[in-house]
């Protein structure tokens, strides 16, 4: 199986909606092994980092 767990995504960067997903399901199952080991929090602050991201490839 692959790394991203046969589920066809191709990697890239991180969104805000993904990232927003993954905390709800963090906050809907604290036992999880995502919640747990902080994934979620990183997944926001990559997001945030994409956006800053693109948001000065504008200027």
């Amino acid at each position: 199986m692959s790394k991203s767990g046969g589920r066809g995504h191709s990697g890239g960067k991180m969104t805000s909606s993904a990232a927003s997903r993954i905390q709800s399901a963090a906050d809907k199952n604290p036992d999880s092994s995502s919640a747990q080991s902080g994934f979620a929090s990183r997944a926001q602050s990559s997001a945030a980092k994409s956006e800053n991201e693109t948001s000065s490839d504008r200027k």
